[in-house]
């Protein structure tokens, strides 16, 4: 009996280490690193990226006690919007932080990061949206909702669909000369040469430029009825401050990286209402329960107080990596670089609330959704619903009052 009795004891005490044991394991620190351009040109939209993020993750890890127990710990690095910073950024984190998840920032250095995220398979989400990042091959990256392709073709579909006269639109393209300028070319000229649309000029400019009215007054020579541009706030401030020099009225168009906190205080006098936009995502006026999320996150931490973009896909960021790390604890009973992005490659039609449209991803494609809206900008810092979400090419727009 006594044998028995310390058998029973041995039992025990093993299956109380293992319990805590496997607890230690499970309750690892998830590790997210963050190679944000914080300082460089259009480092308000980095650093409203990063606090978008932060607040999200302080969210998950003080109200909802982390992922299984797990807290997440997000490594920043400032790229300065230079490539050799953010590649170097990767490899620390590869190597030296062993992360589990990456968000790498611009177009440019998304895709100078992708052989070093794949090397090392590491799910990787960027901030920017350009289509060229999900080439082949795709393993490992993944974009949080529509690319910049879908902003051209929902832009496109829009004129189109105001544009009155039996001639075609006459469409002008505004762009910086990078990556991410050129990601609205082909995509337009692709729509275009479908649906009679007339593009009559394409305009680069470095993203250095202060002074716009010489590419604005070849768009006005061109006859440019519609200006879509694909730049930065700032600059979009530029080229209106451009465009009343030389009296030149357009309809001026762009893509959901248009606007940051800076551009209303920038903007006052000169956004007036000239400034629509494809916005791919959840807004106040929508009322719904990730918006209520984003409302509650600048209650409780004080970031921002009122809707802006660029810490409104901070918020989606960190919200699609938060669903991945469950969806890898539910699956897999652990979250690492495997288990997450296996977990992402099985979302289909993940709900976020309707921050942003449900997100579908496989093994073949990590684009997310192919939802658009049309969105009119205030001078007021308000973003009006034109239009009713559409998949460009295959719904037709619906016009809201």
């Amino acid at each position: 009996m006594k044998k028995r009795h310390w058998r029973i004891i041995i039992v025990a005490i093993a299956g109380i280490f293992f319990f805590f044991l496997n607890g230690a394991v499970e309750a690892k620190t998830i590790k997210v690193g963050a190679a944000i351009n914080m300082t460089g040109p259009a480092s308000t939209w980095g650093q409203y990226h990063a606090k978008g993020m932060q607040d999200y993750f302080r969210y998950v890890n003080e109200v909802k006690g982390g992922v299984g127990g797990s807290m997440i710990e997000m490594i920043l690095v400032d790229t300065g919007y230079k490539v050799p910073e953010a590649v170097a950024a990767v490899k620390k984190f590869a190597i030296q932080d062993n992360v589990d998840m990456i968000a790498t920032w611009g177009a440019g250095e998304g895709l100078a990061a992708k052989p070093i995220i794949q090397q090392y398979r590491i799910p990787t989400i960027n901030f920017s949206t350009s289509w060229e990042l999900l080439e082949a091959p795709v393993s490992y990256m993944y974009l949080p909702f529509g690319s910049y392709r879908m902003d051209s073709f929902a832009v496109l579909e829009y004129i189109r669909s105001i544009h009155k006269g039996k001639d075609a639109p006459r469409v002008g393209l505004l762009t910086y000369n990078n990556a991410y300028g050129r990601s609205i070319h082909q995509p337009c000229k692709e729509y275009a040469s479908k649906y009679h649309i007339n593009i009559v000029s394409i305009e680069e400019f470095p993203p250095k430029t202060l002074d716009l009215t010489t590419e604005l007054l070849r768009l006005q020579k061109s006859g440019a009825e519609y200006v879509f541009m694909q730049m930065l706030p700032a600059t979009i401030i530029t080229a209106f401050k451009s465009a009343d020099r030389i009296r030149y009225n357009p309809a001026f168009f762009g893509t959901w990286t248009s606007t940051d906190p800076d551009f209303f205080k920038l903007g006052k006098g000169l956004i007036r209402d000239r400034l629509r936009i494809q916005f791919p995502g959840g807004l106040p006026v929508d009322k719904s329960p990730g918006m209520k999320i984003m409302t509650d996150l600048w209650k409780r931490y004080g970031t921002v107080h009122q809707f802006d973009a660029s810490y409104w896909e901070g918020v989606v960021v960190g919200m699609i990596m938060e669903r991945a790390f469950v969806r890898a604890h539910q699956k897999f009973r652990t979250i690492n670089r495997d288990t997450i992005n296996r977990a992402m490659e099985s979302f289909k039609n993940e709900n976020l609330g309707g921050i942003v449209p449900n997100i579908t991803y496989t093994a073949n494609d990590h684009s997310a959704s192919f939802k658009a809206r049309i969105v009119k900008i205030g001078e007021d810092g308000s973003f009006t619903p034109l239009t009713n979400f559409f998949t460009p090419g295959k719904e037709k727009i619906k016009f809201l009052k």
